[in-house]
């Protein structure tokens, strides 16, 4: 069994695709990071990193608790374990270069370009400038690569298809001021679009939509999920 620690946010999304299409038994535990739960000591047990999303696979190695935190890391061994969506075995290097472009460039840039656009104080120019281009750059990157493709690596489904989408989801938030953000970058539009209506992907969107998250963004809200940006307190 999986315990799936989640909260309706990109990166746990990612995780919860791949779930629901490889048919992996979970449980899931809820993380309200708007509240700080991410910052218990029971969940730092798990993930170190006060993140979401983690797994502990009751099952692991020998019969033994894993941990795994970090979201594409959780895919890597998902798919491992289940023997699913890691493409055939010469692209190997191409589904660990995307991966990788995905953890490391795509998701944090979309991620800090949705926070200084949405969340940061007015008159940081340069940050909204800085973040909002990079995400776009990189949307730049996977849209002239898909041009001609149906999926990111090689010619099967995968975890980096997975992983991109959960990001891609969220191109209203990462690219507002359009009623289609996806227009430009039409090899995405298609791609996602063929992901997107794929039943498992519908499945995945209604993970913890029962769960009574917190909405409210005050004070609490932004110091659970902005630690750095105030004082540690004594």
């Amino acid at each position: 069994m999986i315990r799936f620690y989640f909260h309706p946010t990109p990166n746990p999304a990612k995780v919860a695709l791949l779930l629901e299409e490889a048919g992996i038994d979970y449980e899931l535990v809820p993380v309200d990071t708007s509240k700080g739960e991410q910052h218990l000591a029971a969940f730092r047990a798990i993930n170190p990193n006060g993140k979401v999303p983690a797994i502990v696979d009751t099952d692991g190695t020998g019969g033994k608790e894993v941990r795994v935190f970090d979201s594409n890391a959780i895919l890597l061994y998902l798919a491992e374990k289940s023997g699913q969506f890691l493409g055939d075995p010469q692209d190997r290097g191409e589904l660990l270069s995307w991966l990788f472009f995905i953890s490391s460039g795509l998701g944090p840039f979309s991620g800090q370009a949705v926070h200084f656009q949405r969340a940061a104080p007015s008159g940081l120019d340069y940050a909204v400038n800085r973040y909002r281009r990079e995400a776009e750059r990189h949307y730049e990157v996977l849209d002239e690569h898909l041009s001609g493709r149906h999926f990111i690596v090689g010619e099967s489904y995968t975890i980096a298809d997975m992983a991109a989408w959960g990001w891609i989801e969220r191109a209203r938030f990462v690219l507002p001021g359009s009623d289609d953000p996806l227009a430009p970058y039409q090899n995405i539009k298609a791609w996602f679009e063929g992901i997107d209506a794929r039943p498992a992907a519908q499945r995945a969107r209604k993970v913890g939509e029962n769960h009574p998250f917190k909405k409210i963004n005050d004070d609490e809200t932004k110091r659970a999920l902005f630690p750095s940006n105030y004082p540690k307190e004594a």
